[in-house]
Formats: structure tokens, C-alpha cells, sequence
């Protein structure tokens, strides 16, 4: 025969509950060791242990839960600030300086850039139309997400004024439609910061492409003029 395992035993005692119903003075004199010191404790003692670390785990993830859904609340209140901005600009050639004034002045971010490209022939003249690359627009095209990471000595942080402290970029890609379409990119957004975590890898970018899209949709009429 086969010799009985823990794993029988712990089987037997979840399925028969009964049994301790015929043996309740065992559950008086079962002893256990405290995680909190070397003493030994009662089953009912370190069952009240567990169910204290199973709430405090839980405190702790409700509190993560609200202090990030308060974080949503701010960020979404200025992407509404930043949008009511866009729609306030009346003159089409003022709209590219206005979007990364507001990005800048609204999210915080220590540099902000634009270029937009096949824009409407009295457009082409602005500076926002001058100096990108055919180079810059194929990458610019190649991004279905934006890009958040270390300055890899990209052509678009030219256009910010300071390049030296952009240790950490985002790059958004301006395209009709959705950030994630197979539509050629019409311009560039750039995030820039001397905080090297501050656009990192790992971070999420759902605020970051309805800044896009937003941008984008924006920015259509200086296409369609």
C-alpha cells in the first residue's frame, strides 16, 4: 500500500469537515509557530494572524487603487484643460505653437516640440513645416504606439531648444485616425525631460495617444485648408 501524504491528509480534513465536529478539543491544543517570533501560538491565534495580513495586503491595494484613480482624475482634468485650449485657437498657424505651449504648461513636461508636414501651400513657410527629413517622416510613419524611452539620438530632438537635457523622451506619431492606424504619419509630438525615468518603457501610454489623436485631429485643418 501506499504510504499517506500531507497532501492525503489535507485532502481528508477539507473534504470531511466533520471530522472536527468529533474532535473539536484538537482544535484547543493543535500549536503553531508565530511568523512574528519563535513562540508557539493556537490554531485559533495564527488563523486570526492570517486573516490581519490578508486585510492589511488588501488595505494596501485598495489604497494603491484610489491614490491611482485620484492620479486618472488630475490627468484627465488637465487633458480636458488642454483640449478646451485647442478649440479656443481661432488662426490656423497660431494651433502648432498652442498645442505644445499647453502640453508643456499643462502636463508638466520640461520640453515639448511639434513639426507637421504636408500641410496646406500657405502653411509650408511656417516653421512648424520646415526641417524634417524624408528620414524623420518614415520613422515618424514606422511608430503604431508612442515611444517612451532613453534619447537615442533621434533626428526629432533637434527641434527641442535644448537637446542635452532630453534624457528621456516620448515620441507621438500624428496620423489621421487612430495612433495605432496603418495611415502615414503628418507630424511629430516630442516629450522631453532631464529625468531619465520620466518617459521610461515601461510606463503606460494610454494618455499619451489620446494626446495624439487629440493632436491629430486638431491639426487636420491645417491639412485640409
Amino acid at each position: 500500500m501506499n504510504p499517506i501524504t500531507e497532501d492525503d491528509i489535507a485532502n481528508y480534513l477539507v473534504n470531511t469537515p466533520s471530522f472536527f465536529e468529533r474532535h473539536a478539543q484538537l482544535l484547543a491544543t493543535v500549536q503553531l509557530t508565530s511568523p512574528h517570533g519563535n513562540r508557539a501560538v493556537s490554531l485559533q491565534e495564527r488563523q486570526a494572524e492570517m486573516l490581519r495580513e490578508k486585510i492589511k495586503a488588501l488595505e494596501h491595494r485598495i489604497m494603491e487603487m484610489v491614490r491611482n484613480g485620484n492620479e486618472n482624475v488630475v490627468i484627465a482634468d488637465r487633458l480636458h484643460r488642454w483640449t478646451r485650449s485647442l478649440m479656443l485657437v481661432r488662426d490656423d498657424r497660431d494651433l502648432p505653437t498652442a498645442i505644445a505651449g499647453q502640453v508643456q504648461a499643462q502636463f508638466m513636461v520640461p520640453q515639448v516640440a511639434i513639426k507637421v508636414w504636408d500641410v496646406a501651400g500657405p502653411l509650408q513657410a511656417e516653421d512648424f513645416a520646415q526641417g524634417v527629413s524624408e528620414d524623420a517622416k518614415t520613422f515618424a510613419s514606422s511608430l503604431t504606439q508612442p515611444y517612451c524611452g532613453v534619447n537615442s539620438g533621434f533626428e526629432a530632438v533637434n527641434w527641442l531648444d535644448d537637446t542635452a537635457m532630453a534624457m528621456s523622451v516620448a515620441l507621438l506619431p500624428l496620423r489621421d485616425g487612430t495612433v495605432q492606424s496603418a495611415s502615414p504619419a503628418f507630424g511629430m509630438l516630442v516629450l522631453a525631460s532631464p529625468d531619465p525615468q520620466r518617459f521610461s518603457a515601461s510606463m503606460g501610454t494610454d494618455f499619451l495617444e489620446r494626446i495624439a489623436e487629440i493632436t491629430s485631429a486638431a491639426l487636420s485643418r491645417l491639412r485640409d485648408a
